[in-house]
């Protein structure tokens, strides 16, 4: 294309964005100054692991929530939030993404392949999407293993805070029809079924199983809403060059189908969520993918 004369356009920030004065305000109400001060009651490599992930790793930056203000309002606790439009699940719940009961290889490969996965028989099966997916390709399969298994070493030893899957749901929001359900097993069957199974079983190793499936059983079904609309892949790492995706459906199925089908998995095989609105999909839909 030829080159074009035009002058850059200037930067357009609304309100409060655009004043810059009142970053000196937030720091004045939430930045405290520090340094990572080792625990001496804890050997060298979890020291290593906790200053990797609260520090150049900032996990918290994501699975901490957030203020109206965009400040962290947990102390420090990685109990789970929204960011860039995507649920970043708790790190302390092993029924989001704790992983207090994986084994140390497990967590490795999965900070480093962005997937783990195996027939039905293996013990465990993961995978990153959305940002996660992102922050796994740009950083963490560069990390050298030392310091993979150091920050392993850490996040197995986070504090435990138990919640069934699914745990709070409105009972309103609970109530689902006949109708829906149906609908919701009729898309599933003619569009998740070849590659999830049937029952939720997974087929190995396009699908993975959906059954039991804690990504899928989360309170907040922001995720699993905005992996059916917008489709994705695991990160393309050195160990899963050519990993297996998921088409977007937000051409083909309407909210209300999408919501139907999701309710389904959410609902079906041992499956304990909450049932998924329409409305919830139609605002996922015009949000931008991160």
């Amino acid at each position: 294309m030829p080159p074009v004369a035009k002058a850059s356009r200037a930067h357009e920030l609304h309100f409060p964005y655009d004043e810059r004065r009142l970053l000196n305000v937030w720091r004045a109400l939430y930045f405290r100054p520090g340094v990572y001060e080792a625990d001496p009651a804890r050997d060298a490599n979890w020291n290593r692991g906790a200053y990797l992930v609260q520090g150049l790793g900032h996990c918290n930056a994501c699975h901490e929530p957030r203020n109206a203000l965009g400040a962290p309002e947990a102390g420090g606790n990685p109990s789970g939030g929204i960011v860039l439009d995507w649920y970043a699940p708790s790190l302390l719940n092993p029924n989001e993404a704790g992983v207090q009961d994986w084994s140390q290889h497990d967590i490795v490969a999965l900070l480093k392949r962005g997937q783990i996965t195996g027939p039905p028989e293996a013990q465990r099966s993961a995978t990153t999407i959305g940002p996660m997916a992102e922050v796994v390709y740009e950083s963490l399969q560069h990390v050298a293993e030392a310091d993979l298994e150091a920050m392993a070493v850490y996040l197995r030893s986070l504090p435990r805070v138990e919640s069934l899957p699914g745990g709070g749901i409105d009972p309103v929001r609970q109530s689902i029809s006949d109708s829906a359900y149906g609908d919701g097993r009729t898309v599933y069957l003619q569009e998740c079924a070849d590659c999830h199974g049937e029952k939720g079983e997974g087929r190995f190793p396009v699908g993975p199983a959906l059954a039991g499936n804690r990504a899928v059983t989360l309170h907040s079904a922001t995720n699993a809403i905005r992996t059916v609309l917008f489709g994705g892949f695991p990160p393309g790492t050195s160990e899963n060059v050519r990993p297996f995706g998921m088409p977007p459906y937000y051409p083909s199925l309407s909210d209300e189908r999408i919501a139907n089908a999701l309710t389904y998995v959410r609902t079906s095989w041992g499956n304990g969520a909450g049932s998924v609105l329409a409305s919830e999909v139609t605002e996922n839909r015009g949000s931008p993918l991160w």
